[in-house]
This record gives structure tokens, C-alpha cells and sequence, in this order.
């Protein structure tokens, strides 16, 4: 991390090894703003207070190795941040009046964005700031991973049937909720497919009807017309005198069949003229049968327009011309089958969701006995890392519960009874600290003090070392209270954490500090300020002489010296 600004911090630099680091100094030397820059990394809190008098604004920037295919890279790349080489850059800026920005892998982002991150990165337990397992969900899941497979084979069943319960239940409910839409559909379709039925419409029936209906409508018209064109064609058996079409064409066939022999082309159309004559018989006779065939009685003509106006009300509602209607019964029908069908498929959701019940419960039960069998074996573990933290007399348990409900068709059967569940289970588990003999059990982050607190946490993570994915725990006032073999306690399994996970650790007591991998010391300079020079690494002869001044107060005392180098000895041999 760069520091720049941050209160007693003028401009630092603080490298963090990948184990073990302590970070000490002298009381007000800016200790404490390593958690805090860590903290506005994380999304904390940004107070304008914070800021460096004289400055406009304070800025913190890190940069953190993550894998790419851990929660927190996936979601940072979601929000369009890049990753450079496997890491991770963050930086928060918070001005004197108060604004505060924040950037992640070379993006503006919200704030909001790094809290969420926090959890999947850092653990912070401090006097203060507690993260990670003092949340219940947290909890629960590290819980899960300690349990092994005894939790994981029967919650990948259980994860797997609460995704189709729940698809069930949506289904159920969209069938359920449009009952009444689904009814009122299903009887217009009814309703439309039953005139249809009625009236029994044929293909292009509209067509002829209406052909029928302009004929019948003009029958004496055509007829007329068809009597006249038969009597100019023909000949009128009324009047002897008149002079016929045929009678005229046959007139000119005779007269050039007489010479047709002396020339081809006139031969040619005397064969026309006769054909002219025969085509004129034809047409005279279809016309005759035509005028004598025409239905002229207005019964008919009744008929077909009453067919008509059936018609024309099966258009008006279903379709643009018979044709339409018919398309839309054939519709229509497929969709009132549908609907029609949606009782058969609500009763089979129903009997699956009822099987999925059973079943969860079922396997809620199984979750609930391996998680109480895992959490007696974990209470057994941390009270024991207690006792050799100075808490001799604390006691740490689960409480692992089930929430009953009235309503036993939303809840699932464990124990005889109906209670809640979700997309884990059915227990609510919750980690319980009884801080003496004859205490209460309470929640962890209400069972202790702030110094205890750290120690408890610090208890609770060695025991989880390795089941808690999150890479890097921060500890403040780990040792507030400790001293002495407690002292050593605290610095053995702070190393002990580091084999699986980076731990800093902001600490007074040497005992702690010599189990480091990396000392580093915050140092201010004589205006009262820290430098990028004032967050040295301690190696060698330094840390010896840092180590003295923890314990003496004097770096130059070679009493504390030899207590010093001892200290480190006893951390290499002892880790």
C-alpha cells in the first residue's frame, strides 16, 4: 500500500509479505492508519477527519494479488476493472471536505463495489472493525467446509433440489396467479369456436355467395340481355323479317365457298367465316340455355344473403374473409387445448413440489446432524486454542436453529415439525462465546471485548485455517490484555495461520512481533509527520535492536538485547 496524507502519514510506503507481518512502533506513531488505509480500501468509512492537515486530499492505493478465477476477480472484471499480471490495483481518494472516490483496476467505481470485494479479500478483526466470521452467513459456510464432506455431498443434493423447487414454485405461481385470465380466455375462445361451428363456413364460400347474390340480384336484367344477344345471333321466332348473325355469316361462307378454288387466300378466309359461323352457333345456343336456366326466385335470393349475413358475422369478429375464420378456429382450438391442459400441469407441478419437499427436508435433516456433529468437534478445538490465548475459562458453541412456521405448505419437515428454509438449508447457525463460568452464551461480537474479541477471532481462524477462503486476515489489538507464555501463544498461531493464509498483525508485544516473517516499523520523524522512509522492514540487527525497545524501552540495553535475540530463537524453533 501508498500512503499519502492520512493522518500522522505524509507519504508512506508499506510492503506486506506474503506470511507473517508485523507492524509496530512507537504509541502514536500512525500504527493504527495501516488498518485504517486498509479499511477505506476495503470500503470502509471515509471520515474527512482522516485527512492530513495543510492537505486537500488523502489517498491510499494497493495493490493486492488475487487469482483470477476467485469471486473477488470475477466480480472486480464484471464492473469492467482490468487485472495487471495477477493483481489486483485499488485506490480510494477522500478530499478535506468530505468527497470520496474510489478506482479499481483502472476504473471509476462506486464505493459500494470495494465493501462488496472486502469480504472475499480481507478478514479485519480489530477493536473496532470486526469483517468476516462475526457475520452469521459467514459462519455457516466455514462451518460447511470444516464439516467436509459429511455437509458438501448432502448440500450439493439439497442445492440442486432447491433450484427446482423453486423453478416449480414460479411456475405454479404464473399458472396459479392467471387462473382467472387463463378462464376468461378459455370461454371467449369457447364462445367464438362454438359460432363457428354453428354456422359450419367452407372454404371460399363467401365468394361464391356473393357471386350468386349479384346474379340473383339482376336476374331479369340478364335475363333480357341474354334473350336479346340470342335473338341478334340467332334469329327472333317473332319476327320473320329480322335479320340474324348466323343467317348473314352463312350468307358470306356460301359466297366464297363458290369460289374458293381459284385462290388460296380467299379459300383461307371462307374457313374463318366458318369457323365465325359455327363459334355464333355455339354462343346462341349456351345463351338460350343460360336464359332459360337463370333463377330468378327471390326465396333464393333470401337464402343466400341471409348465408351471407352469417357470414359476414363470423368476419367481422375472426377474420378478414372465410378464409381467416377458419385460420383462427384452427388457432384458437390449439390454445384452448392449452389452456385447457394448464389444470393437468398445475396438478402435476403440485405433486412435484410436494415431492421436492420431502425430499428437502429430508436432506435439510441430513445437513443439520453433520453441521451439530461438525460444530461440537469445532467448540472442542477453539476452546482449547482459548485457553492457551489467557481465556482459560471462555467457551465457544454453535447454536445451529430451525425457524418453525404455521404455514407447513411453504416450509419443509425437520424434526417433526414445519420450518423455514433456503437455498442452504434449513439452520440458522450462529457462533456463541460463553466468556466465563456461569455466563450466558451470547453471539461472539457481543461475548467479548475488543482485545478478547481479536483473541477469539484469532482462535476461531487457526481452527479454520484452510477452510475459510479468505486470503488475508488483519489483526489490531490481537493482544490487548496478553502478556508473558499468552504472549508467545498469540505469536505462534498468528504464525501458524500464515502457513495457509497472509496475516498482518499491528501488535506491541515482542513476543508476538518475533514469530514474523517481515517486522516492519512505523516511525515518525522529528515534525511529527511519517515519510515514505518511515515504514522501515526490520532485519538483523535492527529488528534485534526494535525487539529491545518493545521490551526494555531500550534499544541499546544488553539485557533486552539478549532477551531479544532469545525471542527470535524461540520463534524459529518454536513455530
Amino acid at each position: 500500500m501508498r500512503i499519502r496524507s492520512l493522518g500522522v502519514i505524509d507519504d508512506a510506503v508499506v510492503e506486506l509479505s506474503p506470511g507473517f507481518t508485523a507492524v509496530t512502533g512507537e504509541t502514536g506513531a500512525g500504527k493504527t492508519m495501516v488498518v485504517t488505509s486498509l479499511g477505506l480500501l476495503l470500503g470502509g468509512r471515509a471520515d474527512p477527519a482522516l485527512v492530513r492537515v495543510g492537505a486537500k486530499a488523502a489517498v491510499v492505493e494497493g495493490r493486492i494479488a488475487v487469482d483470477r478465477r476467485s469471486p473477488a476477480a470475477v466480480r472486480a472484471e464484471e464492473a469492467g476493472a482490468e487485472l495487471d499480471d495477477g493483481t489486483l490495483l485499488v485506490s480510494r481518494t477522500l478530499s478535506a471536505e468530505g468527497r470520496s472516490r474510489a478506482h479499481l483496476g483502472g476504473r471509476s467505481v462506486p464505493v459500494g463495489l470495494l465493501a462488496e470485494l472486502a469480504d472475499d479479500l480481507v478478514a479485519v478483526h480489530g477493536q473496532t472493525d470486526q469483517q468476516g466470521l462475526l457475520r452469521p452467513a459467514r459462519q455457516r459456510e466455514a462451518l460447511d467446509r470444516y464439516a467436509g464432506e459429511a455437509v458438501a455431498v448432502p448440500l450439493a443434493k439439497y442445492a440442486d433440489a432447491y433450484r427446482r423447487i423453486k423453478a416449480v414454485a414460479a411456475e405454479l405461481e404464473e399458472l396459479t396467479a392467471r387462473a382467472r385470465e387463463r378462464a376468461q380466455e378459455a370461454d371467449l375462445l369457447r364462445f367464438g369456436l362454438d359460432e363457428v361451428a354453428a354456422t359450419e363456413p367452407l372454404p371460399g364460400e363467401d365468394a361464391e355467395l356473393a357471386a350468386e347474390a349479384e346474379r340473383l340480384g339482376h336476374a331479369e336484367a340478364l335475363a333480357s340481355a341474354a334473350t336479346a344477344a340470342h335473338a341478334a345471333l340467332a334469329g327472333d321466332p317473332e319476327d320473320p323479317e329480322g335479320v340474324e348473325a348466323s343467317a348473314l355469316v352463312a350468307g358470306a361462307h356460301r359466297v366464297l365457298e363458290a369460289v374458293r378454288s381459284h385462290d388460296p387466300a380467299l379459300a383461307a378466309l371462307a374457313d374463318r367465316i366458318g369457323e365465325i359461323g359455327i363459334l355464333i352457333a355455339d354462343v346462341a345456343g349456351e345463351l338460350a340455355g343460360y336464359a332459360g336456366n337463370l333463377d330468378a326466385d327471390p326465396r333464393r335470393l333470401a337464402a343466400v344473403e341471409e348465408r351471407r349475413a352469417a357470414l359476414g358475422h363470423l368476419t367481422r369478429k375472426y377474420g378478414e374473409d372465410v378464409a381467416g375464420v377458419l385460420a383462427w378456429a384452427e388457432r384458437s382450438a390449439e390454445r384452448l387445448g392449452e389452456l385447457e391442459g394448464d389444470d393437468d400441469r398445475i396438478a402435476e407441478l403440485t405433486a412435484e413440489r410436494d415431492a421436492l419437499r420431502a425430499e428437502l427436508g429430508a436432506l435439510a435433516q441430513e445437513l443439520s446432524d453433520a453441521r451439530a456433529e461438525a460444530a461440537g468437534r469445532f467448540a472442542g478445538a477453539v476452546t482449547a486454542e482459548l485457553a492457551e490465548l489467557a481465556m482459560p475459562h471462555a467457551r465457544v458453541s454453535f447454536a445451529i436453529r430451525q425457524n418453525a412456521t404455521d404455514d407447513e405448505a411453504s416450509g419443509v419437515e425437520v424434526g417433526g415439525r414445519a420450518v423455514t428454509f433456503g437455498p442452504h438449508g434449513a439452520d440458522d447457525v450462529e457462533l456463541l462465546l460463553t466468556p466465563h463460568p456461569g455466563a450466558q452464551p451470547r453471539p461472539i461480537a457481543k461475548g467479548a471485548s475488543g482485545g478478547e474479541l481479536s483473541r477469539v477471532m484469532l482462535a476461531v481462524e487457526v481452527v479454520f485455517a484452510g477452510s475459510d477462503p479468505v486470503p488475508t486476515y488483519l489483526f489490531d489489538e490481537v493482544d490487548a490484555g496478553v502478556g508473558g507464555r499468552a504472549a508467545v501463544e498469540v505469536g505462534r498461531r498468528l504464525a501458524r495461520l500464515a502457513r495457509s493464509a497472509q496475516v498482518v498483525v499491528v501488535t506491541h508485544l515482542p513476543q508476538v512481533a518475533a514469530f514474523a516473517d517481515r517486522h516492519l516499523v512505523v516511525e515518525k520523524t522529528h515534525e511529527g509527520s511519517v515519510t515514505r522512509s518511515g515504514v522501515k522492514a526490520m532485519e538483523g540487527e535492527d529488528r534485534v535492536r526494535e525487539l529491545s525497545r518493545m521490551l526494555a524501552g531500550q534499544e541499546d540495553s544488553q539485557l533486552a538485547r539478549a532477551h531479544a535475540e532469545e525471542l527470535l530463537e524461540a520463534a524459529r524453533s518454536g513455530r
